[in-house]
């Protein structure tokens, strides 16, 4: 399965090579907070990118961040009796495929919009707001973070990281990212 549907995909590095972004864990060890980045299958691959932080096997909270293209980002939280899921812009799902494969892990359809006019259409979210509110982030605060729309995915979960308290780990893992 592509990365992404369209052809007009860019890349950055051989390491990320179908998609620009990245995939990031965050692990939460009593009061600190562990970021390390994923393996470039976690851009393309929501499967791949389940099983690395389900590897991490840590004590404390473990969730992902992901951001594809700087067109959308997903949060990806697994846990013993499945995953929570938020996708920042359901339309995502009509170009990418790991967009499509949130949507189909949540029983939702791909919505029905010509490409041509996606440009037209406003974003919307689909999956759980409260993905992170057991660790300081209520659902109404996620909502005005997914509200900010004149941010790209990367300032929002800037925002995110900020908000739950863990902005300069994430901050200085992405700094050493290829980009």
């Amino acid at each position: 399965m592509a990365a992404q549907r369209s052809s007009t995909n860019r890349a950055t590095s051989d390491e990320y090579d179908d998609v620009e972004g990245f995939a990031v864990a965050v692990v939460r060890e009593e009061a600190d907070w562990k970021v390390t980045p994923l393996s470039a299958a976690a851009l393309s691959s929501l499967s791949a990118a389940e099983a690395e932080l389900r590897e991490l096997r840590a004590s404390g909270a473990v969730f992902g961040l992901i951001d594809i293209d700087d067109e959308f980002f997903i949060i990806l939280r697994p846990g013993p009796t499945g995953s929570r899921i938020l996708l920042s812009d359901a339309t995502a799902a009509i170009d990418y495929d790991i967009a499509a494969d949130v949507l189909e892990e949540l029983n939702i359809e791909i919505p029905d919009i010509d490409p041509d006019e996606l440009d037209d259409v406003e974003p919307w979210e689909e999956g759980d707001l409260g993905v992170l509110s057991d660790l300081g982030l209520p659902e109404p605060v996620l909502s005005v973070i997914l509200a900010e729309t004149d941010l790209y995915p990367d300032e929002q979960l800037g925002m995110v990281a900020q908000r739950l308290g863990f902005a300069n780990e994430f901050s200085a893992v992405l700094d050493k990212l290829p980009r």
